[in-house]
């Protein structure tokens, strides 16, 4: 009776997912392909880890990281003092910002007729979306596109109706650019738009261009490459027009300003000639210490591999991997995950 008990132990603990521990996290839609790619493959090296993630956008994982919904969140916008006193408080606990990736925010269009790149200015960028310009023939867009057949086209403009990172990074760079954008608007994952209409997440906003003649919309690198929209150049800081690529967001994060102890900082509009203006690092939101101390010995082991292994996994899917000055006191804050 004893070796039948055994043996029923011994299959019951072979069973598939038998001491399974599964983390669940939300956020930033932004990383969600290079989060999606580094989950499956950790999970390959720890098969009893399953890690979940929802991409509802940065407001959405600042939310459900403060109320405890989830062991992770993830954001493209640093939390600001105010959520993370909201958030320890609620929490018992410090939350890090630990950045994980840099990626870009690129203008996409849909234009009738013109298939080519096509330039924008800062000023035009902030002018279209305030609703000063509202057709693609205006003369400051042909200004910077001498050569280019621009029609005289209504301009939609598209924005995410969602809170989110990626306006965030958008609204970040306009208010450096513009000063009536930063008088009338602002920063923010949520901002009073002037004008257009919303689309959820980077996939309803590249959904959303792709599919309105004359539209214009803001999106990460990646769903602009992957959904085949074209998106356009943009004057940077030293005056160069610069498409967007790992080479210029590598850039822009060597010319940015120091990166702090806490991780936070901006990176848009940086100097240099080589340097993309809309990129951005983005940020898991990690509790110090987890309820379940299990789960943060895993969430801790799985930062170490992230920072290290899965660095080389990012340019693959058009992001540029931490800076390794970066990557050297990510590690050093990964201790304090417990």
């Amino acid at each position: 009776m004893r070796k039948c008990m055994l043996l029923l132990v011994c299959v019951f603990l072979a069973l598939p997912g038998f001491g399974q521990t599964t983390l669940n996290g939300a956020g930033a839609t932004f990383p969600y392909p290079i989060y999606s790619k580094w989950f499956s493959e950790y999970h390959k090296v720890h098969p009893d880890v399953q890690i979940n993630y929802q991409s509802i956008g940065s407001g959405g994982g600042i939310r459900q990281l403060t109320e405890g919904t989830v062991d992770f969140g993830a954001s493209d916008m640093p939390m600001t003092d105010g959520q993370l006193k909201e958030a320890e408080s609620k929490l018992g606990t410090k939350v890090l910002n630990i950045p994980t990736v840099l990626g870009a925010v690129v203008p996409v269009y849909n234009i009738p007729g013109v298939s080519g790149e096509v330039k924008f200015t800062p000023d035009v960028l902030a002018d279209i979306y305030l609703g000063k310009i509202t057709s693609w023939n205006d003369k400051a867009i042909a200004a910077a596109n001498q050569g280019v057949n621009l029609p005289n086209q209504q301009i939609v403009v598209v924005h995410r109706s969602d809170g989110s990172g990626t306006t965030f990074i958008w609204t970040d760079y306009l208010s450096k650019v513009s000063p009536d954008w930063k008088s009338q608007v602002g920063s923010g994952t949520s901002v009073k738009w002037p004008k257009g209409m919303g689309g959820k997440g980077n996939e309803g906003v590249s959904g959303s261009v792709r599919l309105l003649p004359g539209s214009i919309g803001y999106v990460e690198l990646i769903y602009a490459v992957e959904n085949k929209i074209p998106f356009g150049s943009v004057r940077n800081a030293a005056g160069t027009f610069l498409k967007a690529s790992l080479e210029g967001v590598t850039a822009a994060a060597a010319s940015a300003p120091k990166m702090p102890a806490d991780f936070r900082v901006s990176i848009t509009n940086a100097p240099g000639k080589d340097a993309y203006p809309i990129s951005s690092f983005t940020w898991m939101l990690i509790p110090a210490h987890s309820k379940d101390p299990a789960k943060g010995k895993i969430l801790a082991d799985f930062l170490n591999w992230m920072v290290s292994d899965g660095q080389s996994m990012t340019s693959a899917l058009d992001y540029a991997p931490l800076p390794a000055s970066v990557a050297a006191k990510v590690k050093q804050a990964i201790q304090q995950v417990k």
